[in-house]
């Protein structure tokens, strides 16, 4: 992990990093490990990207490193562009990412990290519902279609009375105020999938695409999902988007689907991965979802990511593919899912995906 900003967790010091940090994450991990049987392994493992996993990151790091006390993680949440960009020029061994890599990346990037012409191994080991956040005095939900989202942070409804919020709002007082918007300054693989949403889902309206990098000069931006929670509750008459396990106390949106106001949960945004296909054209050990936005199947939240830990299938350095393997399986394992899950509210993994998961991790070597 990058410990200014998690915990460094070693076997030596744990306690006295847990004392200083209070980190829930690794608070609420399973005492039980969940390396490979009979593993020991040794090293200092890098590797950075997605703020959305940096809680989860922190609670496979602390059972991992339990398991071999002789290995140090370094993690660092700089967000899932940099991530990406940081693991092709060879900066990390591994990278988290709110997106798969696009096919056309792939045929046109060179990874360093990599051994020569050796292909990449993306899993999704993080799901979670993206929330959308407002703070409003004295109100704590409300139940918003697609159409009326993207007309709020387009900035064509500019008020929180707006007759097309209230009438999805009977019964709740909206006051005559100011909506101010809030979104990601950095590239963001959270952005990304928000504005997939948007697109898929009211393209007539949000005519900006899918997109990583906010489009549109208006509003205010902050860094991060860290600055994007606080500068809502700092704010008024605000509201964002940010990975649900980051709303807090804050006010949340229902969603409509079909005819129904879905909450955020992690079970909804697990039951939309579960019905989506992998996409085509992607290598063996390549499991890049394709979520399918529009389903109106009960119960489905669309909002959701999928976080990808992305790493390579063959490696020069033979300890840094064991290290890598040994980290992603403990990821991915039922414990590593259950010790996310209660530490940053995402849903866990199904049976399904994680054999499909642990398959592309056995590729990884060495050259």
């Amino acid at each position: 992990m990058n410990f200014s900003r998690i915990a460094r967790i070693t076997a030596i010091g744990a306690v006295a990093a847990l004392a200083v940090t209070g980190c829930a994450a690794n608070e609420a991990a399973p005492e039980a490990s969940t390396a490979p049987e009979g593993a020991t392994l040794s090293g200092t493992l890098v590797g950075g990207g997605a703020s959305s996993q940096e809680v989860a990151v922190a609670a496979w790091t602390k059972d991992f490193q339990t398991a071999n006390p002789d290995v140090t993680v370094d993690y660092d949440p700089a967000g899932s562009g940099t991530g990406r960009e940081s693991f092709a020029a060879g900066a990390f061994a591994f990278a988290g990412s709110d997106r798969a890599f696009k096919t056309s990346e792939l045929s046109e990037m060179s990874f360093e990290t990599c051994a020569a012409d050796a292909g990449i191994v993306e899993i999704p080991a993080y799901i979670s519902p993206i929330a959308i956040i407002f703070n409003l005095d004295g109100v704590d939900s409300l139940n918003l279609d697609a159409a009326t989202v993207a007309a709020i942070f387009m900035g064509d409804i500019t008020k929180w009375n707006d007759p097309k919020i209230a009438a999805m709002n009977a019964g709740v007082e909206l006051p005559d105020l100011a909506i101010n918007t809030v979104h990601r300054s950095d590239k963001s693989g959270t952005t990304g999938n928000f504005t997939d949403y948007l697109s898929a889902t009211a393209g007539d309206v949000w005519t900006h695409g899918s997109v990583e990098e906010w489009p549109i000069a208006a509003g205010e931006s902050a860094q991060g999902t860290s600055g994007v929670v606080q500068a809502v509750e700092g704010g008024t008459g605000t509201i964002g988007y940010a990975d649900a396990s980051r709303a807090g106390d804050l006010g949340t949106v229902s969603i409509k689907v079909g005819e129904d106001f879905v909450a955020y949960s992690p079970e909804a945004a697990a039951a939309i991965v579960d019905a989506s296909p992998l996409e085509d054209g992607r290598g063996e050990g390549d499991l890049a979802v394709k979520l399918d936005r529009t389903s109106a199947e009960a119960g489905v939240y669309p909002i959701v990511l999928v976080s990808y830990l992305i790493a390579c299938e063959t490696y020069a350095d033979a300890a840094q593919a064991e290290l890598v393997k040994g980290f992603f399986t403990t990821a991915i394992s039922a414990a590593g899912q259950d010790a996310a899950a209660a530490a940053a509210g995402s849903a866990p993994i199904s049976d399904t995906i994680r054999t499909k998961a642990q398959a592309a991790i056995d590729l990884i070597s060495t050259k």
